[in-house]
């Protein structure tokens, strides 16, 4: 039913990877001390992306301090190290050498983007840490590059992921846009990134499929703020919708600067546009579109206590696209730390971190999302998407499905 395209590579430095403790004492031994674990997190807390990354940063604090709280593992107290990436390959790839030195550090969260993952996942695995990303999509990061001739193959053990990949999400957004949008005729723009490229070409090829077709391409810089180009060409084209891959803080200047320029169709984008700052930036955003992994965490009762706790810790920022599956994912972490505890008598064992790595694979338990569990690439096996439009000045969902492969 869905289809897409990108690329991986990986670099990194390595360290000796150990399990941690803070101490000799045991959990469940009796004694009153309590050995620290660490869960690292990696995300764009600054910057243009930092609305998300603030989101997650929240959500795996939450996290942490409700099990801290319950004593969700006896014995043991978690803490949390948030680095902030800025949403570059280069510092995903230093913050994850850091926490990977850092004995303590038993799991990472993060990265918000796919392309800082692609820096990361070999770091992670030459020291055997988790990492577990509640926000990449890029199908190659778990299946490798030949996933799209079925080819598919695990490329990292210690990596792992709470959102589904735009093999879901791109095919479902070109499938929405030509049966429920009725669009015929579409402009496809991307920012060059993993992410923004492997979008697109996902929506494309199920757009083209069903007897859409693409009436115009073009590449932009994410950076740029300036698009007066595009629109003149977009506007020659006059398609029924424009889709752009990439990110709400281009999103929101192209949406804008098209409709000022005559384009008066919707732009349509994925999880990287459905953002609540993509609106505030954007006095032209009714009508627009984009897709979200998972369904709103607002329309799930197993969500409900997730929003109340957020709401009474009083974070400054919203919990955005990522907050549920970033919960998940640390929550997912916590649970593989409770399963090794368990099978080493209470303890954690001197090689916690690959205990903890295999048992990632049999975690199962109610999240925030639904129900969280991880395939036998890493990835989650919830492949819910919801289409999403602007509608009095705010996402309203429209239409959520599951994907199975």
């Amino acid at each position: 039913m869905l289809i897409l395209t990108t690329a991986v590579t990986a670099g990194a430095l390595t360290l000796s990877a150990c399990g941690s403790r803070d101490n000799d004492a045991g959990a469940g031994n009796g004694e009153d001390k309590k050995t620290t674990v660490t869960i690292g997190l990696d995300a764009p807390l600054t910057g243009d992306l930092s609305a998300l990354g603030q989101g997650i940063k929240n959500s795996a604090h939450l996290a942490i301090t409700n099990a801290n709280k319950t004593k969700e593992v006896p014995g043991i107290t978690f803490e949390l190290t948030p680095l902030d990436d800025q949403a570059q390959p280069t510092s995903g790839q230093q913050n994850a050498t850091k926490l990977a030195g850092d004995k303590k550090v038993l799991g990472i969260v993060g990265p918000l983007n796919s392309s800082v993952a692609q820096s990361m996942q070999q770091v992670a695995q030459a020291n055997n840490v988790a990492l577990i990303s509640p926000a990449n999509t890029t199908p190659d990061l778990t299946q490798g590059k030949d996933w799209k001739q079925n080819n598919r193959k695990r490329q990292f053990t210690t990596y792992f992921r709470t959102a589904t990949t735009d093999e879901v999400q791109g095919a479902f957004g070109g499938q929405y846009a030509y049966e429920q949008i009725k669009a015929k005729t579409v402009y496809v723009i991307d920012d060059q990134k993993t992410y923004g490229t492997g979008l697109a070409a996902a929506f494309s090829a199920k757009f083209t499929s069903l007897g859409g077709k693409v009436t115009g391409t073009e590449h932009v810089n994410p950076e740029d703020r300036d698009f007066k180009a595009i629109v003149s060409k977009v506007k020659s084209a006059n398609p029924d919708l424009v889709f752009y891959g990439g990110e709400y803080p281009a999103a929101a200047p192209l949406s804008q600067q098209l409709k000022d320029g005559g384009v008066k169709v919707p732009l349509m984008g994925g999880d990287g546009m459905y953002s609540a700052d993509y609106i505030t930036l954007n006095k032209k955003s009714a009508d627009d579109y984009a897709t979200s992994v998972g369904k709103p965490v607002e329309q799930l009762d197993s969500a409900k206590k997730f929003i109340a706790d957020y709401k009474a810790a009083g974070y400054k920022d919203r919990y955005e696209a990522y907050g549920g599956s970033t919960y998940d994912a640390t929550w997912a972490i916590i649970q593989a730390v409770k399963a090794t505890v368990a099978a080493n008598g209470g303890k954690l064992p001197d090689n916690a971190r690959a205990k903890i790595v295999e048992a990632l694979n049999k975690v199962t338990f109610d999240g925030v999302t639904g129900p969280v569990s991880f395939d036998q690439y890493g990835d989650t096996t919830n492949t819910m998407i919801t289409a999403y439009q602007v509608d009095s000045a705010a996402w309203k969902a429209r239409h959520s499905a599951e994907y199975k492969r």
